[in-house]
């Protein structure tokens, strides 16, 4: 029987007081694991962890910068000794900077890459060790459909998640042998309150030209559900995947495999 439950599994989920992360760590909740995240600021774990208890889910909330390799290897041992041995982990702090590429300064550039790539990398080194010992271990790194695509406003966030698919496939490529799968997950677009604002109608009724550009662009004709994501990660975390390693699975409706509808 393919076994899909997560029980008495410890999930680390990245940046998820909210959102994508927070759905994720939902999911992997209802599937029986114990759940364990971390935020940068003490009032976003605040609000996580309210969010957590008013889905009836009791949640482990640290503070914490991803960047920062001595606060995570603190969090880490923390972890362990108060929840246990990290399972599964989700690299799904991140941000995006929109700004053309020549009038974006390198510092912003490199905090771009410090928070999407480098922390991802800072996280996995310190859990793998223990993954190790206990001879089994799941990454989901979460990419985007920026690891296969340019677009405009977004060098930063594509460098990063470009860097990030092929951290994913090294850490497939190096800890394979030690029962570890590292996989990437591709949201597409998804409509969660940061994106509210693109899918509002017009004064005339019409939709934004950016919801109408995506929905086009989408062979499903819509947005994306942070929902839409649980399966995959549940899939991704589980026993069920075992034998696959370094994939990135992307979850977009169908935008990658289409080329768009010929215009009018």
């Amino acid at each position: 029987m393919v076994n899909f439950s997560l029980e008495g599994k410890v999930a680390l989920v990245t940046g998820a007081s909210y959102g994508i992360g927070f759905a994720l760590a939902t999911a992997f909740a209802q599937a029986g694991a114990k759940i364990v995240f971390n935020d940068i600021k003490p009032e976003l774990v605040e609000k996580g962890l309210a969010a957590y208890e008013a889905e009836g889910i009791k949640a482990h909330g640290y503070v914490c910068d991803v960047t920062k390799e001595d606060q995570v290897d603190a969090m880490v041992a923390q972890i362990e000794k108060e929840v246990g041995v990290i399972d599964i982990l989700v690299n799904n702090a991140g941000i995006i900077k929109r700004i053309p590429m020549h009038e974006m300064s390198a510092a912003d550039f490199r905090q771009v890459i410090d928070i999407d790539l480098n922390g991802p990398f800072i996280v996995s080194k310190a859990v793998i060790p223990s993954m190790i010992k206990k001879g089994h271990g799941k990454i989901i790194n979460i990419c985007s459909m920026m690891s296969e695509l340019g677009r405009e406003t977004v060098s930063a966030y594509a460098a990063a998640k470009g860097g990030l698919k092929m951290l994913t496939r090294n850490i497939a490529s190096e800890y394979g042998e030690y029962n570890i799968q590292c996989n990437g997950i591709g949201p597409g677009y998804i409509a969660t309150p940061q994106t509210a604002p693109l899918r509002e109608k017009q004064a005339d009724g019409s939709r934004h030209p950016f919801d109408a550009f995506i929905v086009a662009k989408t062979p499903a004709a819509r947005w994306g559900t942070p929902e839409d994501l649980m399966g995959p990660a549940v899939f991704l975390a589980s026993e069920a995947s075992d034998f696959v390693n370094g994939h990135i699975l992307y979850v977009d409706g169908g935008i990658l495999a289409y080329i768009g509808k010929q215009p009018k």
